[in-house]
């Protein structure tokens, strides 16, 4: 992600989640920070942004940020392509976990983490403005071999 992604990203953002959208601000505040923070976009064919995710590495704790899929491109491993990108970055970060917060309300994202070999480690009540629990995941980077189904490929990118 760019400083130029940040318009359709934000956009997305706000129309993703109304209730908790980051304020546009904290995603220069967070691309500014490049020792410990690394960003991505998602783009289809026409270079428009599909996806975004980024994450925060402060050795030897890796925290997904964000993640997030237009709802007509899900299903299509782009989100799973975009956490493979993650999670081969706190690697490379020499990070040892990766930890994550999920709506509890949100059983596709949780099968995705759970597919990756997240486990529940706590419960956070209340989290989200709306009064949903926070699920925290974990997964120790020690024991992950790989994106599960590693073979499939799309025809979008992450930059």
């Amino acid at each position: 992600m760019t400083e130029a992604d940040i318009p359709e990203v934000d956009a997305l953002e706000k129309s993703l989640f109304p209730m908790d959208a980051w304020p546009t601000q904290m995603f220069f505040d967070e691309l500014s920070q490049p020792e410990t923070r690394s960003y991505y976009v998602a783009v289809d064919a026409a270079g428009t942004v599909i996806g975004y995710a980024g994450l925060m590495c402060i050795e030897p704790i890796a925290d997904v940020q964000t993640i997030a899929v237009v709802p007509e491109r899900e299903g299509q491993g782009i989100g799973s392509l975009m956490l493979t990108r993650l999670i081969e970055e706190a690697a490379g970060r020499k990070a040892k976990d990766v930890l994550l917060e999920v709506r509890a309300d949100n059983p596709r994202a949780q099968r995705l983490y759970q597919w990756f070999g997240f486990e529940q480690i706590h419960r956070r009540p209340r989290y989200y403005r709306d009064g949903a629990d926070a699920l925290i995941m974990r997964l120790e980077l020690a024991g992950w071999t790989g994106a599960p189904g590693a073979t499939t490929t799309t025809s979008e990118e992450t930059r």
